[in-house]
C-alpha cells in the first residue's frame, strides 16, 4: 500500500468498521501469504492455498481502494 492510503486507512479506521475490518484482513491476507511463500517447496494444497489467499486478498483491496477513493474525494 502506498503511504497516502495507509494515512487514510489510520484516519478513518476508527470511524469506519468497514474500511477497518477491510484492512486488518488484507493484513491476515499478507502474513499468510509470507508464511507460505517463505517455504522452499509448497505442496499441491499448500499451492492451491496461496491462489485463494491472493483472490481474496485482491478481492479486499478493491473493496479498500473503493472505500478509499471515497474519502479521497470528500478531503
Amino acid at each position: 500500500m502506498e503511504s497516502k492510503d495507509l494515512e487514510l486507512i489510520t484516519k478513518y479506521e476508527g470511524e469506519d468498521a468497514e474500511l477497518k475490518a477491510l484492512w486488518d484482513q488484507h493484513v491476515v491476507y499478507e502474513k499468510m501469504l509470507e508464511k507460505l511463500e517463505s517455504k522452499s517447496y509448497l505442496s499441491p494444497t499448500e499451492t492451491q492455498e496461496v491462489k485463494e489467499l491472493k483472490k481474496k486478498k485482491l478481492a479486499g483491496k478493491t473493496q479498500l481502494q473503493t472505500l478509499l477513493d471515497k474519502y479521497r474525494t470528500e478531503a
